[in-house]
């Protein structure tokens, strides 16, 4: 599938303390709610809500440190983003405007907590997306 096309919008955002600045140029593939534990942990929450972007439409400006393929603040510590294969996963929290994104679709749930309030979304995987497509309704 291609990449989609570039919007005139961008999405912004960056870390807590300003030293690192994220642009994604066009809309996401997806955004989704994940409860795996790798999700949990880079969070430091019992879920994260990611959007998922084309690699070649994200800017990062500022240094950033990794662990795998995590990438933080080094300063702050922020978590800012990931990265897998050609796609680029971003805490929807990191966002200046995060209520222009609405997730769809949720992950892991056999692993979320049985006191979460359910969320409005199309469809809920009991583990990882099935095939490997780039959109979720």
């Amino acid at each position: 599938m291609p990449d989609p096309v570039p919007s005139a919008a961008s999405y912004t955002g960056g870390c807590l303390c300003g030293a690192v600045r994220l642009e994604c140029r066009t809309e996401p593939y997806r955004v989704g709610v994940c409860h795996c534990l790798d999700c949990r942990k880079h969070s430091g929450s019992v879920f994260s809500i990611l959007a998922i972007f084309p690699a070649t439409s994200v800017t990062v400006t500022g240094t950033t440190a990794q662990y795998n393929d995590r990438h933080f603040c080094p300063a702050c510590g922020s978590s800012l983003f990931g990265t897998i294969g050609d796609e680029i996963d971003v805490p929807v929290g990191c966002f200046d405007e995060p209520n222009r994104v609405r997730p769809t679709y949720e992950l892991w749930t056999r692993r979320r907590e049985d006191w979460l309030p359910e969320f409005d979304v199309a469809r809920r995987h009991e583990s990882d997306r099935p095939g490997t497509g780039r959109t979720e309704p």
